[in-house]
């Protein structure tokens, strides 16, 4: 053997700057994950325990929610210290521990950034709030109030209400586009942004590989503090905000989606692009422009690497046409781009009850999901199909479901503990009551019910995830020829003269399907069974199949 054949690969060429193009990233909620110590809720020793389970999977990444220091008003998204880990998830060691155990396994890590507000008990805001004279007086958006005593506009809090909060120490108030007690911070001042940046070197410095960065569009507002339009009845749509909340009655042209927020994201991926391969994932949450913004988020390279929007973590169950109109969409608006595709995650009703999906439509959307052009979010309990749980008023913990109850229930209804044991009371999550109630229904789903089943619906992620990563086309190959006709959405998948062509009924009802022009063989590798004919173009796909299939026209396959 050879000196060269000796070192490893990565000493050669170094590691892939473009890991994130494509990979299947699984977002981990460390509250419901695991209980290491025993108090019913989730931490990161916990995390560290079960990381077997997701490099099982075969997934390139894991998303944690916000574990740092919080009065958990909004369970760590109201950060009250960034650079220190909250005593309910662990400490600064336990994230390093985290860190080194997922490497080791070959996981990225991708942390939660919340940079839009603060927690009102953040020492920053303690200070903004003595007075207009504090040295971080101009950290938030202060304004006065208008001559009756009324807030400066319209602006309206997704959690409902007003978007404004009265001080009485500054009679003065503030904005905030959540709880009352997460503030904005005012993004217009540099010495904020010097700040953030700050964080995130803070972040990397100590090994993670990127962040998930929370509500991107937030980050500034109008400096003139203009009313927003109303919107026209016929184009509100629940996207951002449940129906039962007027937030959908405003076209939202001036308390978020500002211009100025590109200057700044490319400040943050000069600073992340110091660092060796690196990735950051934002949320865009917007009803009517979402796609538009991704596509300028996401463009020319020097901004953030890939965004999210709610085209697919809607209510409104997708159709063949109305997934191609999406996808289409998307090609045209953001050709040079990354997008992030996810059918849950922490903040909607899980997919299996939102769409109301079978065991055959769980698999067939699943395969959808891992064939798509982008990266790919999965949900913690996604692989084991989990519905959405059923929580009682008098458990609910969510302030926005106290709020809208009960034509909104909140979000505690995906966010209940991991099962992962179906012999236990409390699923094998923790030997105390947890935080939110295991769902019954839940453990007759665990981990270690469907680990050694060949036939489940765990063992179907692991086998499509291994075959998205067997064809490259498939991770960071093109897409063309798409199609959503007659029930049937297909595309080609191709990279180099590699062609993979998939198709995926979403009807209940056989459809017939006419192959593009080519040598197409069913694909031995995929999960799915060949349809019963094929060698003359003309196929019918039976409810809920899937088709993937290889050109043998091309050189290699």
């Amino acid at each position: 053997m050879t000196v060269i054949q000796d070192i490893k690969r990565d000493t050669i060429i170094g590691p892939d700057r473009d890991w994130w193009r494509g990979a299947v990233i699984y977002q981990i909620y460390p509250r419901s994950f695991q209980d290491s110590n025993g108090d019913g809720i989730g931490d990161l020793g916990g995390i560290i325990a079960r990381l077997d389970h997701v490099a099982s999977l075969g997934v390139d990444a894991i998303w944690i929610s916000p574990f740092f220091r919080s009065p958990m008003l909004d369970f760590g998204y109201d950060v009250s210290d960034y650079c220190d880990v909250d005593p309910m998830f662990g400490r600064l060691a336990d994230f390093d521990a985290l860190i080194a155990r997922a490497h080791d396994l070959g996981i990225k890590v991708l942390i939660d950034l919340v940079l839009s507000h603060t927690s009102s008990q953040h020492p920053w805001f303690q200070d903004s709030q003595t007075g207009r004279n504090s040295a971080k007086a101009d950290w938030y958006v202060w304004a006065d109030a208008k001559p009756d005593g009324s807030p400066p506009n319209n602006w309206l809090s997704i959690f409902g209400g007003p978007a404004w909060e009265w001080s009485g120490d500054r009679m003065q108030y503030y904005l905030h586009n959540f709880l009352k007690e997460q503030p904005d911070l005012n993004l217009h001042n540099g010495d904020v942004q010097d700040a953030l940046l700050a964080v995130a070197r803070f972040w990397l410095d100590r090994g993670v590989d990127g962040f998930r960065l929370d509500t991107i569009n937030f980050y500034f507002h109008d400096r003139l503090l203009r009313d927003n339009p109303a919107l026209p009845p016929e184009a509100r749509n629940a996207t951002i905000a449940p129906a039962v909340n007027p937030y959908n009655w405003q076209d939202h042209l001036h308390d978020k989606n500002q211009p100025e927020n590109l200057a700044f994201l490319r400040r943050l991926r000069a600073v992340m692009d110091d660092y060796t391969a690196t990735a950051a994932v934002g949320e865009v949450g917007d009803a009517q422009r979402g796609m538009e913004i991704q596509a300028q988020y996401t463009s020319g390279g020097d901004k953030v690497h890939m965004c999210y929007s709610f085209d697919f973590l809607s209510g409104v169950t997708p159709s063949a046409a109305s997934m191609a109109a999406v996808l289409a969409a998307h090609d045209r608006q953001s050709r040079d781009g990354w997008a992030c595709w996810a059918f849950s995650n922490h903040d909607v009703v899980r997919h299996a009850s939102r769409w109301a999906l079978d065991d055959r439509g769980l698999r067939l959307f699943a395969a959808l999901l891992l064939s798509l052009r982008g990266s790919i979010c999965l949900y913690q309990g996604e692989e084991l199909g989990l519905p959405e749980a059923d929580v009682g008023f008098e458990d609910l913990q969510d302030p926005y479901g106290i709020r809208f109850w009960p034509k909104f229930k909140g979000r505690d209804g995906c966010r209940t503990p991991m099962p992962w044991v179906s012999d236990n009371h409390f699923g094998g999550f923790s030997d105390a009551a947890p935080w939110l109630p295991m769902a019954p229904a839940h453990r007759a789903l665990s981990v270690a019910s469907q680990s050694d089943d060949p036939q489940s619906l765990l063992a179907f992620y692991r086998k499509m995830i291994a075959y998205r990563q067997a064809r490259p086309a498939l991770i960071k190959g093109d897409l063309s020829a798409l199609s959503g006709e007659g029930g049937v959405l297909s595309f080609v998948r191709h990279q180099g003269e590699t062609r993979v062509f998939c198709a995926f009924n979403l009807t209940d009802m056989p459809c017939d399907l006419r192959l593009p022009a080519g040598r197409w063989q069913h694909d031995e590798a995929a999960p799915f069974g060949p349809p019963d004919e094929m060698a003359t173009g003309q196929i019918t796909l039976a409810a809920h199949q899937a088709l993937f299939a290889i050109d043998h026209a091309a050189p290699s396959a």
